[in-house]
């Protein structure tokens, strides 16, 4: 795990019935679903500077000072007149599941992730990584083999995803949980949007709103505009090179763009060993109906 995520906060904070937590694993699609939560309470606005003052990341350590209970402290005091919006990597246990709670859950195909993923990473600044105590290319591989077998393996990245989606699928069914594709998100942008606003029950809006709310949650309009986007508030040294937040938004790209029929086959395999419920399994990789 990064020496800056720490999921401890999350069982130690003081929650609220109106909260709402976006539950998504690593390059899954949280930046956009953060945005999409943020639009959708405030009916659309760019009045913005970073999307993390207005959706709070509930693993994050702030410096390699911090303690658990300065972030715990300084979330439980953020916030205190509006409905807050939480992002998390985590799944339950790690994350407290609460019946009071709202979260929104998106799981993206895992190779689509590990090409995301492998290109995100590379765009960590050195100065970031030297001062959490990390060498500063320690995230540069040259293909998306060595990035898997270097990285996602050691790192057991692969099994975690997969354990992600089986503690959710357990929950999907839940009043309070929405689970939704990565694919379904793309493919069909304002029904996705729809869908998550009936879940929220943040509305209702004005044709007017509902079209503003269209436009800024559009994959255009958060490319346009991507410093919101790269999390310039979170820590005092910059932690990303410009474009490494906002990449393509498409799906079904994997194998074009290096995913090896011998990687393919190995996350395969980790996942049928760790994600049992073969509909769970094939909804990962292709959506659909839940």
């Amino acid at each position: 795990m990064a020496r800056w995520i720490n999921t401890t906060i999350q069982s130690k904070i003081a929650w609220r019935p109106d909260d709402v937590v976006i539950s998504v694993p690593g390059k899954s699609g949280t930046t956009w679903s953060m945005n999409i939560v943020y639009q959708l309470r405030e009916k659309g606005s760019r009045n913005f500077h970073d999307i993390y003052e207005e959706v709070k990341w509930i693993e994050v350590m702030e410096s390699p000072t911090a303690t658990v209970e300065d972030m715990v402290k300084k979330i439980d005091e953020w916030s205190p007149d509006r409905p807050r919006a939480f992002k998390t990597h985590s799944s339950p246990p790690d994350l407290p599941f609460r019946d009071d709670v709202k979260y929104l859950v998106v799981v993206r195909n895992p190779e689509e992730v590990m090409v995301s993923l492998k290109a995100f990473l590379s765009k960590h600044s050195p100065e970031f990584l030297k001062w959490w105590g990390l060498p500063g290319e320690m995230l540069q591989f040259p293909d998306l083999d060595s990035f898997y077998n270097g990285f996602i393996k050691t790192a057991k990245l692969d099994e975690k995803l997969f354990q992600f989606v089986a503690e959710w699928w357990k929950l999907r069914h839940k009043p309070n949980v929405f689970m939704i594709h990565y694919s379904e998100m793309v493919k069909d942008h304002e029904g996705s949007i729809k869908k998550i606003s009936d879940f929220l029950g943040y509305g209702p809006y004005t044709d007017d709103e509902w079209e503003t709310i269209l436009e800024l949650t559009s994959f255009k309009w958060m490319k346009k505009h991507e410093m919101k986007f790269e999390a310039s508030t979170v820590w005092e040294v910059p932690v990303l090179m410009r474009g490494a937040m906002i990449r393509q938004g498409s799906f079904g790209m994997a194998r074009k763009e290096g995913v090896s029929e011998e990687v393919a086959n190995e996350i395969r395999e980790c996942g049928k060993a760790v994600l049992t419920d073969e509909k769970a399994f094939e909804w990962m990789y292709n959506g659909g109906e839940l």
